[in-house]
């Protein structure tokens, strides 16, 4: 297409949050996101375009410009959403990836509409695809795009990045359609993963399933037209910290944190959580160990608080309905039983906040608690360093985080171990300030030089090397064979 584009991201979303009208009109604002924030000025300097669903059922919308970026809609219908994105995305694969705590479901229904709507991201982006453009894919949601792109239009370069954790043979074997997933991923040129484990688990998924030569990050697939290499490499996702300094040190966030502060009761030490509310994040282990070391007396209320900003996450599925229910109980009850009038031992907040307002929470916070229990990367982590602009505060962070490959300096946790997850917080609580400032300024050298930026710049640098796939005659198509 000679009037195509030169840059395609594709994700499951569009990076504009938006909004219908009455009267049918359309109107659109970025939303917050450290994606939206790496590719924006990419797609600003590259001629770039978006692919992406945007955010509703059944909206027919023709592509438009927003940002300096063009954004194409793919539209899904409400029974699409709930198949592919509700069922096959959250409930199979999200739940497999993420080491089965909780039990994926399987549907031939599901995977039916998550192959469909594959086909249809795929379709989109060759309709705005210049001549040898390089499309960057993102996610689990859309691991078959990559193979369908490869037929559809050779011509292109292709990377793609899986955000969440890449399960190893033991698990990964459970998925019904494995050898279709592993192939739709092989579309590829470069795949990217956060840990350099998951890359690894990948790799050995390929050659348990496939008769592929593996050397390496390298897998050689055969082709007609000769064979072409696929690499896969950790490419461990940042954020924007410098800008997120710059927030941090507004007098606006200072005062705020202040502020909050007084709100709580000044307490000695805060102690912070800021999650998702999803299962992956530990929070119950969270919960339970801190309301122990509350009734043990060795954080006593009002010397101590934990404030647990939990976000509404996927509330039609039933496991996150469970768990809604499981913590706000447990809040509860721990509150109930060693609370004072005015003074929770726990303050719980159901709420999605500003950046504005998470800058103050991280100043207000002593210590930051990350005990997921299986993580990608885990990107608040890296926020509430950014934030701490006085290099004091504690992070403690879990061992089964991406994060927890990068950040030395935080206090590392099994989140499973409630009494070394206790001792661990008790550790941070009570750390001096000049071990909790040398053991931050570690941490903050790491995340504002190692920011999104360099991450995006890294990934499309090691595409742009990658060597193109050898093209066939028009009447050939590639095949990726040896798959089972």
């Amino acid at each position: 297409m000679p009037h195509g584009y030169d840059f395609i991201a594709v994700a499951n979303r569009l990076p504009v949050d938006l909004t219908v009208h009455e009267d049918g009109s359309v109107t659109s604002e970025r939303a917050p996101g450290g994606l939206v924030t790496a590719l924006a000025p990419i797609m600003q300097e590259h001629h770039g375009a978006w692919v992406g669903w945007p955010g509703s059922p059944d909206l027919e919308l023709e592509p438009f410009d927003a940002d300096g970026m063009r954004l194409v809609p793919v539209s899904l219908s409400a029974e699409e959403i709930a198949d592919y994105y509700e069922g096959f995305s959250n409930d199979t694969l999200w739940p497999l990836y993420h080491d089965v705590i909780a039990p994926p479901q399987f549907h031939r229904e599901w995977w039916d509409a998550y192959r469909r709507v594959n086909e249809r991201f795929a379709q989109a982006v060759t309709q705005v695809a210049s001549e040898g453009a390089t499309v960057w894919v993102h996610d689990y949601q859309l691991q078959l795009v990559p193979a369908i792109l490869r037929e559809l239009r050779p011509d292109l370069k292709i990377g793609y990045f899986h955000h969440i954790p890449f399960p190893p043979w033991e698990i990964f074997a459970q998925l019904p359609w494995r050898a279709a997933v592993v192939r739709g991923l092989l579309g590829a040129d470069l795949l990217g993963f956060q840990r350099a484990s998951d890359a690894s688990n990948f790799l050995r998924n390929v050659r348990r399933l496939t008769d592929l030569k593996v050397s390496g990050p390298l897998v050689t697939i055969p082709a007609e037209a000769g064979p072409r290499q696929v690499r896969a490499q950790a490419f461990p996702i940042s954020i924007d910290s410098k800008a997120f300094d710059r927030l941090a040190r507004t007098e606006e966030v200072q005062a705020r944190a202040a502020e909050i502060r007084r709100e709580l009761g000044n307490p000695r030490v805060i102690l912070l959580g800021v999650d998702r509310l999803d299962y992956t994040k530990g929070i119950r282990h969270r919960i339970k160990a801190y309301g122990e070391l509350v009734q043990e007396g060795r954080m006593p209320v009002g010397e101590a608080i934990l404030v647990q900003v939990a976000s509404p996450s996927r509330e039609k599925v039933r496991a996150y309905q469970e768990l809604r229910e499981d913590v706000e109980l447990a809040v509860g009850r721990i509150n109930g039983e060693v609370g004072e009038l005015g003074r929770p031992a726990i303050e719980y907040l159901h709420h999605s906040y500003p950046m504005e307002e998470m800058a103050a929470l991280y100043n207000a916070a002593d210590v930051m608690l990350v005990t997921s229990l299986r993580d990608g990367m885990n990107l608040v982590a890296k926020e509430y360093v950014a934030a701490r602009v006085n290099d004091d505060g504690v992070l403690v962070l879990s061992e089964f985080t991406g994060a927890a490959d990068e950040l030395q300096g935080a206090v590392l946790v099994n989140p499973h171990d409630i009494e070394g997850l206790k001792d661990a917080m008790e550790f941070a609580a009570q750390l001096g300030p000049k071990d909790a400032r040398r053991r931050m300024k570690r941490l903050r050298r790491r995340v504002l030089e190692d920011d999104v930026a360099k991450w995006s710049a890294s990934f499309l640098g090691t595409l742009d090397a990658m060597p193109r796939a050898a093209r066939a005659d028009e009447d050939e198509q590639e095949t990726v064979v040896g798959l089972s």
